[in-house]
């Protein structure tokens, strides 16, 4: 007895629910992803009417970050772990200390935010940020 071969049938995958499906999809990444939004330094900046004032030298802490990333404190080198220890003592010793924070217009960005995160570490609340040096 032979046997007889049947018709092979095309095999076709449903496409008809597809849309659906890949629409499920989106709405599903979209509700489910979290955005993280970039919310800057908090710095409270002063009002730019306020007149210039004459201000003592001895209140005064002058921080310089050069193109090289090192950090120079008073004209002395210092590490970016220890400006915290440093500005805290400074600022136990005088309450109305200023902290003038100067960069080099190729000092990078990591320095810079490492030196202010020492300074809030710190309990800076008065701190000058100077223009960068041309140069």
């Amino acid at each position: 007895m032979a046997l007889k071969k049947r018709p092979k049938d095309d095999v076709e995958i449903p496409s008809s629910s597809l849309a659906d499906i890949a629409f499920l999809l989106l709405v599903f990444f979209l509700v489910c992803t979290t955005i993280d939004v970039d919310k800057g330094l908090k710095l409270v900046l002063p009002p730019t009417d306020v007149e210039d004032i004459e201000i003592n030298k001895e209140n005064i802490t002058n921080i310089l970050i050069n193109d090289a990333g090192q950090v120079l404190l008073d004209n002395e080198e210092v590490q970016v772990r220890d400006i915290e220890r440093i500005i805290r003592d400074q600022i136990l010793d005088n309450d109305k200390l200023i902290i003038s924070l100067k960069t080099t217009r190729g000092t990078k960005y990591e320095v810079y935010i490492a030196v202010l995160d020492q300074l809030k570490r710190a309990d800076a609340t008065r701190i000058s940020i100077a223009e960068p040096e041309e140069g």
